[in-house]
């Protein structure tokens, strides 16, 4: 099949390309690249690491994820504040992470993070490590039990499950709800192995030691809630029962009023999910194509899902994040699994390694969150120094970016210079590999 039920990582990258253009498509890209503003690079430290990965950046600039240990072997969620990388820390497990787009403006974090309790009934919420290439070193704590947490001030405080033994926490909005995904206590006998108990959909309220669940989409038996705005609107996706993973999405949906709808779909049977939503209503994600062979990103505004396409020579996309203005970030690539990092606006796709300088070492293929103030971040491959850092482009405007430095991104859009990862890389990303909920193509099995 072209889809399996859980998808590989797109951190697992055999090589990352970049395509030559034609003087045509240079020409267009360049036009369209006028619109957008230049983008300055710097990288976020680790924690001892050569890894790590920026998932979510609020309006102050505090940074959201996780990054590498020394020895590359495990990973902790993390935020970085003022230059400055915090360890969140674990439930006592190896590895962990902070949640996806990061909206709240108080500092609250959602994350998730192993404990060290072996789950009795062999689910492995490390969706990264089970389905590792034949070879590639083991994984460190497939087999623990999962705990979702809210940190302030850099204290977690637990989130509670619905009886069952997981739970992820994907974020959290300036109200201070969290929502996210959490176990029931009901053996399902139709779940895909390892998948035992069903999951559910929840918004927790952690100052009153509340969950609320929310109800799958009529006719699904499990829900994933992804993303909430400011007005409590939440959206995810809903399918059936099956280890973690956008494949399960039957549907993207939205929570309101006490109701879920289904935001329709690109033509798709699977992999359907709503990634985020900002304070407009409009909904970011990731539907599949008719035939289920390949996915698009999809902007959904009053009813109608639009289609973002890719990036010239691509296949697959997938947007992760969107800011009040209607800007839309996340990842292009090709069937081969070569993907960039792209931001949308106004009916135009850009890869985002077009706008920043061609001096810059780093090559920029995923953006995972973009703030109101148009600051982006995600992870970057750096070849020069063998590290796959965590990165922040922050916007500069023309009277800032030197007349040399503009004139080298322009030539970014037709110099296109193949980045092959070196194998250190490779093989640490192949054994930690815990980081946020993502999607990429799957050659046929």
């Amino acid at each position: 099949m072209k889809y399996g039920i859980a998808r590989t990582s797109l951190a697992i990258v055999l090589a990352v390309a970049l395509w030559p253009a034609s003087a045509s498509v240079a020409a267009n890209q360049t036009q369209q690249d006028s619109e957008l503003p230049r983008y300055s690079i710097s990288t976020l430290s680790t924690l001892g690491g050569t890894q790590g990965q920026a998932d979510g950046i609020n309006n102050k600039g505090w940074i959201s994820g996780d990054a590498n240990l020394p020895g590359d072997q495990t990973e902790h969620p993390t935020v970085w504040r003022d230059g400055v990388i915090i360890d969140l820390g674990t439930f006592g497990g190896p590895n962990g992470a902070s949640g996806f787009s990061f909206k709240n403006d108080r500092g609250l974090i959602a994350g998730f993070a192993q404990t060290e309790t072996p789950d009795p009934l062999g689910e492995n919420w490390n969706l990264y490590c089970t389905f590792q290439e034949s070879g590639a070193p083991p994984c460190n704590g497939t087999d623990l039990i999962l705990g979702a947490f809210v940190s302030t001030d850099g204290v977690k405080i637990p989130l509670a499950t619905l009886g069952g033994n997981n739970a992820n926490a994907a974020a959290v909005n300036n109200r201070g709800q969290v929502v996210g995904w959490a176990e029931t206590s009901t053996v399902d006998a139709s779940c895909v192995a390892p998948q035992v108990l069903d999951i559910e959909a929840v918004i927790w309220d952690p100052w009153n030691h509340q969950v609320h669940e929310l109800k799958p989409f009529p006719g699904d038996v499990v829900s994933g809630a992804v993303a909430i705005n400011d007005f409590g609107q939440v959206v995810g996706a809903s399918g059936n029962c099956a280890p973690v993973s956008p494949a399960i999405g039957a549907h993207a949906v939205l929570w309101q009023n006490g109701s879920v709808i289904s935001l329709g779909s690109l033509g798709g049977a699977f992999s359907n999910v709503a990634y985020d939503i900002n304070n407009r209503s409009q909904v970011v994600g990731l539907s599949d194509l008719p035939g289920d062979t390949t996915a698009h990103a999809f902007f959904w505004e009053n009813g109608k899902m639009t289609d973002l396409g890719t990036l010239p020579g691509d296949s697959f996309s997938v947007a992760f994040a969107i800011n009040i203005k209607g800007q839309v970030v996340g990842q292009s690539c090709d069937q081969n699994g070569n993907c960039r990092a792209f931001i949308w606006h106004d009916g135009v796709m850009t890869d985002l390694n077009a706008l920043v300088s061609k001096s810059s070492s780093l090559y920029l293929y995923v953006a995972n969150d973009i703030n109101d103030l148009g600051e982006i971040v995600g992870q970057a491959v750096d070849p020069v120094r063998g590290t796959a850092p965590a990165f922040l482009a922050t916007p500069t405007s023309a009277g800032e970016y030197s007349e040399a430095a503009a004139a080298q991104v322009g030539e970014n859009a037709a110099t296109k210079v193949k980045v092959v990862l070196p194998e250190k890389i490779l093989r640490s990303l192949q054994r930690t590999g815990f980081r946020r909920f993502e999607v990429g193509p799957v050659a046929q099995e």
